[in-house]
């Protein structure tokens, strides 16, 4: 097939592109370069069906196209927070301008959105069906509204349009290509570790996250694309959860650093826990999660290690 991937020199843009192209697609990659880096798919310019276009989908684009997978979008709080107008143009805009683009082509259409759809949540695991507790108005929401006006849009799309469409809602994810400065807290850990830097634990270090490798999370969303009968939201993630204080210390001992855990104020509107109910992936595709965080951590480490 003819695929777009819109933010595809991204994080996980590329690691979809990579898996796609292994399959035998043709892949566009269409990126503006904001958080994505051309390092990301210069690995790929060897296979004759990739190609890759500097756009940003806020500006209307065509394609010929059997499918999309919509990935455009800065997903870590330093980058959404920098220009919070932008990002929610990016969300809306861009799903718009992608779902035109579905319906014209009549292209299968995959949006990835987030966990932070379930806002700061009263209820852990966090399933399907919850709602959430978001802040309409601080300083996150630009990313937390732009992805559920996305999520509204898609489903408004596949109602009246009948535009078929995928939703998925990815939990926190880790591995290769991560960038070295985007705030996130398995990268921030793991480059401050290899520097001998403190490493900045905000809070007690009480606050749990869950971390999915990248490989994992790219499986299940190829094989969720691929299905016929769901259109979602599923949840992608893994369902182990971790404190931060013991992810630090995790990754002091990985690096065998020097680094020293310091505590500072706790960012607002930063969820407390953050872990999803995958029970609706593991029904109708038999996925779950197979990399442990330890193996998961020595590769992103040595991919850290071989930039820095």
């Amino acid at each position: 097939m003819r695929i777009l991937v819109t933010g595809g020199a991204g994080f996980l843009g590329s690691h979809l592109c990579e898996r796609l192209l292994k399959s035998g697609h043709e892949v566009i990659c269409l990126d503006n370069f904001f958080t994505g880096h051309k390092a990301n798919i210069e690995a790929l310019a060897h296979f004759p069906k990739f190609e890759w276009v500097r756009h940003d989908v806020i500006d209307p684009f065509k394609a010929e196209v059997d499918r999309i997978y919509n990935l455009a979008c800065p997903a870590s709080p330093i980058h959404y927070q920098l220009n919070p107008i932008k990002t929610i143009k990016t969300s809306v805009v861009g799903a718009i301008n992608c779902l035109g683009l579905a319906k014209r082509t009549r292209a299968r259409i995959l949006q990835a959105s987030t966990s932070e759809v379930y806002g700061d949540p009263e209820i852990s695991p966090q399933v399907e069906s919850y709602r959430g507790n978001v802040n309409p108005i601080g300083i996150r929401a630009c990313y937390d509204e732009g992805k559920r006006c996305a999520e509204a849009l898609f489903f408004d799309y596949h109602r009246q349009n009948g535009v078929d469409i995928r939703v998925i809602r990815i939990f926190n994810t880790y591995g290769p290509r991560m960038n070295v400065n985007d705030g996130r807290v398995v990268s921030n850990f793991i480059v401050q570790a290899l520097r001998h830097e403190p490493i900045t634990l905000y809070g007690d270090g009480s606050q749990t996250r869950s971390f999915c490798y990248v490989d994992d999370l790219i499986d299940g969303m190829v094989r969720f694309m691929d299905q016929d009968t769901e259109t979602g939201p599923v949840n992608f993630g893994n369902p182990h959860e971790f404190t931060m204080r013991k992810l630090a210390e995790t990754v002091i001992r990985l690096t065998q650093s020097r680094s020293q855990i310091v505590n500072l104020p706790l960012p607002n509107d930063d969820p407390k826990q953050r872990c999803p109910n995958i029970d609706k992936a593991k029904q109708l595709l038999g996925w779950e999660p197979k990399v442990a965080l330890e193996e998961g951590l020595q590769k992103t480490i040595l991919y850290f290690k071989s930039i820095l």
